[in-house]
């Protein structure tokens, strides 16, 4: 039999639908290193967050917050890479309902930006499990901020911010799914990269209650904790900090998980 290398090679190479689109969000958690070398075949595009771009340079677009330093940028950009700013996933992130719903965090600032502005049939994540060691490297380049577990009204559940861009996702005719095989806060079905070469037309894949997601929806507008800059700090509404915990509850709601 083939060394599997080969067998990835090989099934990378399978045709797919013109409607078919795969995206890999790359991550800066030291497993984010095990994709260094798997085939480009597998992504129509790559995206990277902050200092993902050191992992491999054939990335499509860098995402990066306000607040990234400027000599952590790559040194140099490519004619078809494309850099995204506030500027830029803002407004997107403001069509799934914003910041404050969504959970301000790259990880998922950068999955509504690549459902909003490419519109995939699938995305899968690596390096973005935002599990944090208590000893050892919590990024691939060393020690560095734990930012999604900071004390932010926009990230009361991990989880249940998961489950809300899976659901949204969903409902998009695009599947989530999360290619760690350690500990994540991600919901996403698992998936090997072994799998996802092969193109297994049996995918894991979580139901999704339609029912319960316009319940959450509606709770949303209800609440009306949209701010359209984006910068809720700077808003001097006051945002419900135990609204935000039930309407979490709510989101959790909406995922059927297979058993």
């Amino acid at each position: 039999m083939p060394p599997a290398t080969d067998l990835i090679e090989a099934a990378a190479q399978t045709i797919k639908p013109d409607n078919f689109q795969r995206i890999l969000i790359l991550g800066s958690a030291p497993n984010s290193l095990q994709a260094v070398n798997w085939p480009r075949e597998l992504f129509d595009k790559i995206v990277v967050i902050n200092n993902a771009w050191r992992v491999r340079g054939d990335w499509d677009d860098i995402i990066y917050p306000y607040d990234f330093a400027p000599e952590n940028m790559p040194p140099h950009i490519e004619p078809h890479q494309q850099i995204v700013d506030e500027h830029i996933f803002v407004p997107v992130q403001n069509n799934y309902g914003g910041f404050v719903y969504a959970g301000a965090t790259m990880a998922f600032t950068a999955g509504y930006w690549a459902l909003g502005h490419y519109k995939p049939t699938q995305i899968t994540f690596m390096g973005c499990d935002m599990h944090y060691p208590d000893t050892g490297k919590t990024h691939f380049y060393g020690i560095g901020s734990p930012d999604p577990l900071r004390d932010d009204i926009t990230l009361t559940s991990l989880e249940a911010s998961s489950a809300r861009l899976y659901s949204l996702a969903s409902q998009q005719n695009c599947q989530l799914f999360n290619l760690s095989d350690g500990i994540s806060r991600l919901i996403f079905p698992r998936l090997s990269i072994n799998a996802l070469a092969l193109g297994d037309d049996h995918l894991p894949t979580h139901a999704v209650d339609e029912f319960q997601i316009n319940i959450a929806l509606k709770r949303e507008a209800q609440l009306d904790y949209y701010v359209p800059s984006g910068r809720y700090w700077d808003d001097p509404r006051h945002f419900d900090k135990d609204a935000l915990i039930q309407l979490d509850a709510l989101w959790m709601n909406t995922i059927q998980y297979k058993t």
